[in-house]
């Protein structure tokens, strides 16, 4: 399954670069990169051990449509809007926090839940829609120093590779294994699957590029991204059962980026 994305991935590229080539379009290329925290059906949600320890790292390169460096209509389109697009890897590591996790006494649940652990990668590749809604872009190009706020939206298609173990032993048993995970879900003989697949994200953010010099900038982003598939993370107890865990996986990214002008 992998073979046709890489394929698909340089394809996208090369068509970016041949379009670009042939029309007056400006191009920006950077390097982004920073920590991930994971939400998933690993760990208690909105509770401050799972969002801190469930954190993993990020880094991606980013390609920019500028439509307003090389354009002489100053259209509200080309002075607010840049198209991004986006590959970016992540690999994060899972374990269970909360209150089910720190119970007093002891008992073989506890145990079987503390003893769970997981990690997920992600090789992501998508598109953003970027706008810039106090500056112009002719003005912050020209103004070293100046700041521009942006928001942006879009989707990211995912291939994620995921695997579920257990220090007691392998899971699938009793002895190892919390019993909501041993229940059937979605298809899958039990609630936990260590698999690779392909997931459909929508991807919003909030950032502010730095005009650091005349042909690069500095950017800060936080991202949250939302997925199609909840196995991204490898647990997904039945929610016909399980209430507190319909949820579908996502996750937030802070990064920190380095944006280079191709052409000004």
């Amino acid at each position: 399954m992998l073979k046709p994305i890489i394929l698909t991935i340089f394809a996208f590229f090369g068509i970016v670069s041949i379009s670009n080539a042939q029309s007056s379009l400006a191009q920006e290329v950077g390097i982004i990169f920073g920590p991930v925290t994971f939400q998933s059906d690993f760990g208690e949600r909105n509770n401050f051990d799972t969002n801190i320890g469930n954190t993993g790292f990020g880094i991606g390169v980013v390609h920019f449509i500028n439509f307003s460096s090389n354009s002489n209509t100053e259209s509200f389109f080309n002075e607010h809007f840049k198209v991004r697009s986006e590959l970016s890897f992540s690999k994060t590591t899972l374990k269970n926090y909360g209150e089910w996790v720190d119970k007093k006494p002891v008992t073989l649940g506890v145990l079987q839940l503390q003893a769970m652990k997981g990690s997920t990668t992600l090789l992501n590749l998508g598109f953003q829609l970027e706008f810039s809604p106090f500056m112009r872009i002719h003005d912050y190009e020209n103004t070293i120093g100046s700041f521009s706020p942006y928001g942006s939206l879009g989707f990211q298609a995912s291939y994620y590779s995921t695997n579920v173990t257990s220090s007691l032993g392998p899971l699938g048993t009793p002895a190892t294994t919390f019993p909501k995970y041993l229940t059937p879900s979605d298809g899958r003989s039990h609630g936990y699957s260590s698999e690779t697949g392909v997931a459909v994200s929508a991807v919003a953010g909030v950032g502010v590029h730095y005009k650091l010099s005349e042909m690069s900038d500095l950017m800060f982003e936080c991202r949250y991204q939302a997925f199609s598939s909840d196995w991204v993370d490898g647990l997904n107890p039945n929610k016909a059962l399980y209430k507190e865990n319909k949820s579908k996986d996502s996750q937030i990214w802070f990064n920190l980026g380095y944006i280079f002008y191709l052409n000004f």
